[in-house]
């Protein structure tokens, strides 16, 4: 039985102590790190003194090429560890091709749990946690970024987005246009010496984005959007008067009414036959 599998080993976002035991573990059994960066993550094996195997470069723009660098690891019988510049592998980083295409060769892929930056900042923001919607980062401009910022606006979801500094002035003014001025916490380089956590409203941290000049990788936790204003007797017997008018059944118009209000369909269903009977 071959022992060749991929080991998918998050690591710490900025504070070194937060390398897990069984991370250190991981990476120094490994035959081959596959890293984003080979210095950083000899840094990183210097610091929780392990000795450093092969390291093998497996970025963004070579991703393809080191992915089937990795499937020859495995094919030769490897133990791979996979590892990014910070935080888990394939979560707005590179390495989902690795996993898939050692998955695809029929090799085992492990999972050694780490800090990430997205639970980190949940945890931390207080906003609602059980259901959320992680965008990374939005496309920068043009039509791509405004259909993606309009999506989100109506998302009741709590959104949870990665900005870089110089461009979070820009982005909180652009969610506070789409959002309105909806609550917002921003985390700024968590985990590492200077980390801060902000917690107001869009518009205030535009203007403070503004003001300061940011610095450090940010991440931005917004509260979901509000549920929308029930629809009023007199706006579902409207709709329903112009349903029953155009030949619909009681039971029809009740349906139709119920789903483009958004009521329920027994209140839309009990106004209908009270319009029938008068």
């Amino acid at each position: 039985m071959t022992r060749a599998r991929l080991l998918v080993v998050g690591t710490p976002i900025g504070n070194l102590d937060d390398l897990s035991p069984r991370a250190t573990a991981a990476l120094a059994g490994a035959d081959t790190i596959a890293c984003e960066d080979t210095r950083r993550t000899g840094r990183l094996l210097a610091a929780g003194g392990i000795e450093a195997p092969r390291l093998l470069a497996v970025h963004e723009h070579k991703e393809a090429a080191g992915a089937d660098e990795v499937v020859r690891r495995l094919d030769a019988g490897e133990v791979v560890a996979l590892v990014t510049d910070a935080g888990m592998p394939a979560v707005s980083d590179p390495g989902r091709r690795v996993v898939a295409a050692a998955a695809r060769a029929g090799y085992p892929v492990e999972v050694v749990p780490g800090p990430s930056a997205v639970s980190a900042a949940l945890a931390v923001a207080g906003l609602p946690g059980d259901r959320f919607v992680f965008e990374g980062f939005l496309p920068r401009k043009g039509a791509e970024r405004t259909r993606r910022l309009a999506a989100l606006a109506g998302d009741p979801r709590t959104v949870v987005l990665y900005e870089a500094p110089h461009r979070l002035a820009r982005t909180l003014a652009d969610l506070a246009e789409q959002f309105g001025d909806r609550e917002v916490v921003v985390a700024r380089e968590l985990t590492k010496l200077h980390e801060e956590v902000w917690r107001g409203f869009l518009v205030d941290a535009a203007e403070r984005a503004e003001a300061e000049a940011p610095r450090g990788e940010h991440v931005l936790v917004i509260r979901g959007a509000p549920p929308p204003a029930a629809a009023s007797d007199a706006e579902l017997d409207d709709l329903l008067t112009a349903h029953l008018a155009d030949g619909l059944s009681t039971r029809d118009a009740a349906s139709e009414a119920a789903a483009r209000l958004g009521v329920p369909r027994r209140r839309a269903y009990a106004r209908a036959v009270r319009l029938s009977d008068d």
